[in-house]
């Protein structure tokens, strides 16, 4: 793990039981108190082994950051003898099926688990519990028996989008068409994300083309673009609803490739490290920046103590309803509209990144400009 990581990893540590409970976007609530629901009664060490499933690969977060930072986490948490077992299923819920059930065969003590597809990893979920191995829901709100569950205010990811292109657009947005590039439909994010956009949106701009882009892939998102503009007149279009960035840069290079003078506002999320210099060049207006260090710091430490069989307290204080379990103990962490005017108060303060990784050759000079040196 690279300097940087390990450095969030640590500042995280401090910070993560004092995170803003914010209001849940990302499914329905209730109140209620903080005991958690893990079934593992056998009372357990610090020589844990905790299995990590990931869903895919495309988006840079999850081996740059989610995975690192949550070893290191649980390595700090066990006094260095905990240890992940991880697989990514890069974007296939069967495989990742098999990964979870390899895992419950191979007895771990609790799963982390960020599903490819919420509603075929139910089954497993309902092994795991059988086998009395706690799983704690990682971003995305798996279905079935899951114990525990940390992720963003999804729905106010969308809000924050919505409101962004908004005000990128001013007193023009309805002087032409708006394409709305949602995520995948497998991924309940992506219709919360959905939800919030819409919100803002709706009734406001004029939306030409919305497209559900198949696995979030940039490519499939680009060959939507393409069909947009071609659909529209690329002169029509006046702004892009990405929900993320890989898919804004699947996009944008639709924009390009159409020859258009200047490129219309462009919305995402993840803060990538090539979304962040997008947005720099102008090339993107905005992303969500989200505090992975944080997600990942209380994701570790549900699944430490889930698999202890200790209670998780403020871990948990928050309840969500999942479409098959009710009262899921939660942390709902909150997000940030990233924009070119605070990207040093954003990325660069929790160190994701450095100046140098973000002001590398082609982009100093924007950089400069925009006073990150």
């Amino acid at each position: 793990m690279n300097t940087n990581m390990r450095r969030a990893a640590v500042a995280v540590a401090a910070t993560a039981m004092a995170v803003s409970l914010a209001a849940c976007g990302s499914a329905k609530e209730s109140g209620g108190g903080t005991k958690s629901s893990g079934t593992s009664s056998a009372k357990k060490g610090d020589d844990l082994k905790i299995g990590l499933l990931l869903p895919e690969n495309q988006t840079a977060r999850y081996e740059k950051f989610d995975k690192p930072l949550i070893e290191a986490k649980v390595k700090e948490l066990t006094n260095g003898k905990g240890q992940i077992v991880y697989a990514n299923a890069k974007q296939d819920a069967t495989t990742q099926n098999q990964q979870a059930d390899t895992m419950i065969t191979n007895k771990v003590d609790a799963l982390i688990v960020d599903s490819v597809d919420s509603k075929a990893i139910a089954g497993s979920v309902k092994k795991a519990k059988d086998a009395g191995i706690p799983v704690v829901a990682f971003d995305r709100l798996a279905e079935g028996p899951i114990d525990s569950y940390v992720s963003f205010d999804n729905e106010e990811v969308g809000h924050v989008q919505g409101k962004a292109l908004l005000q990128a657009l001013g007193d023009k947005a309805k002087s032409g068409d708006i394409v709305m590039m949602n995520g995948a439909v497998t991924d309940p994010n992506a219709a919360l994300f959905k939800k919030g956009a819409h919100a803002e949106l709706d009734g406001k701009v004029n939306i030409g083309k919305e497209y559900d882009t198949k696995e979030w892939k940039p490519e499939n998102a680009n060959a939507n673009m393409e069909a947009a503009l071609s659909a529209l007149g690329k002169d029509k279009v006046i702004g892009v609803y990405s929900a993320n960035d890989g898919m804004a840069g699947g996009i944008i290079t639709a924009l390009k490739a159409a020859g258009l003078a200047k490129l219309p506002p462009v919305t995402g999320q993840d803060a990538e490290l090539a979304g962040v210099q997008r947005i720099i060049t102008g090339e993107q207006y905005m992303s969500v920046y989200k505090s992975y260090p944080q997600e990942d710091a209380i994701a570790a430490e549900m699944a430490v103590k889930l698999a202890k069989g200790q209670d998780l307290g403020s871990l948990g204080a928050k309840k969500v309803d999942s479409p098959t379990t009710k009262g899921v103990p939660s942390t709902i962490v909150p997000v940030v509209s990233l924009t070119k005017d605070n990207i040093n108060d954003t990325v660069i303060k929790d160190k994701i990144y450095t100046i140098a990784d973000i002001c590398t050759g082609n982009y100093k000079a924007a950089c400069d400009a925009l006073g990150l040196k």
